[in-house]
């Protein structure tokens, strides 16, 4: 009987903590205003997209990039630029494996490409002649990545949120945009992050 009510107990437990989930929340107001929040204290919040409650950390191998493994191949060139443009090294690092495993020939649908999955106006303004190339593409994308993080007050979430989805549309909303191909990409750099930290 102990043995029964004890399984019973461990699929209750089970089938609930994967039902857990969060999301992000939106209504429009009479002014055309969108309002977005995770935490919704008024009904007229209605659900926007769902986000699973899941440890990132827990499929680190798994989120990353196709099938490329972690490298350290670009380490010397991701502490030069670390140090120059005081950012931190494991941060850097977790860009580069989120962006593009590691590739620096990866080009993706949208047309960014390299390393830091440059956009070709964002190469252009951070003067980058070659985004294939490892020590230009890093040198850009630390120096674009310092931009957002003094243009968010050194915002984690919404500089990587800038970097995916664009400073214009983060600098509109204030937070990170209701994208679910945003939300992912901030919480696969933060695991990684977290992970080269250690």
């Amino acid at each position: 009987m102990r043995l029964l009510i004890g399984l019973f107990l461990s699929f209750f437990l089970l089938l609930f903590a994967n039902d857990s989930s969060a999301g992000i929340y939106r209504y429009v107001d009479e002014n055309g205003v969108i309002h977005f929040t995770n935490c919704p204290r008024d009904p007229k919040f209605k659900l926007y997209f769902r986000e699973t409650s899941e440890d990132p950390t827990l499929n680190l191998q798994k989120a990353s990039y196709g099938s490329i493994r972690d490298t350290k191949a670009y380490d010397h060139l991701i502490a030069e630029y670390a140090q120059r443009y005081q950012v931190e090294f494991a941060l850097i690092k977790a860009i580069i494996r989120a962006e593009s495993g590691f590739n620096p020939n990866a080009i993706s649908r949208k047309g960014a490409k390299g390393l830091m999955q440059l956009m070709p106006e964002t190469a252009l303004r951070m003067n980058v002649s070659n985004v294939h190339n490892p020590r230009e593409n890093i040198d850009g994308g630390v120096r674009y990545f310092r931009y957002l993080l003094s243009l968010f007050n050194n915002d984690l979430r919404l500089s990587l949120a800038a970097y995916n989805a664009g400073e214009n549309l983060v600098s509109e909303l204030g937070t990170i945009p209701p994208y679910r191909e945003t939300a992912d990409y901030v919480q696969k750099v933060m695991s990684f992050y977290q992970y080269y930290r250690q």
